[in-house]
């Protein structure tokens, strides 16, 4: 029983728990800004704004293709806010981080050991390093 405590008081097990529910909340804005902003503003344009009418019979059986052609667009609509909205700004700001840490090391020519930037000898291997 004291294992199972463990596991449960790591700090992976509640940031995932954070996760879902934070997930679930996320996933209901996004869900109403498909359905109440992006579905009508492309029925506005398309002019059908539900498939799910559409069927096709075939003897007894009807197959009503138009619930998939739907789902196909919300999974589409919902992929594209989730890459533009969240995604691609992540990568940005991460993108931008990342150049703002610059390397105060270089590699020795000789020894191909990490040197400071500013030095002009090898600590390792005694060489004269040209400026770059």
């Amino acid at each position: 029983m004291n294992g199972f405590k463990k596991f449960l008081m790591q700090g992976n097990v509640i940031d995932l728990a954070v996760a879902v529910v934070i997930g679930a909340a996320f996933n209901a804005i996004v869900q109403s800004l498909v359905a109440d902003l992006l579905t009508p503003l492309i029925s506005a344009f398309g002019g059908l704004p539900d498939f799910s009418s559409l069927k096709v019979t075939v003897g007894q059986s009807n197959f009503m293709y138009g619930n998939f052609i739907n789902a196909v667009i919300s999974f589409l609509m919902v992929a594209a806010v989730i890459y533009f909205l969240v995604v691609k700004p992540f990568t940005h700001l991460k993108d931008r981080r990342a150049a703002k840490v610059e390397s105060k090391t270089r590699e020795c020519p000789e020894c191909l050991s990490e040197i400071p930037k500013a030095a002009s000898r090898c600590a390792f291997c005694s060489s004269a390093i040209i400026a770059a």
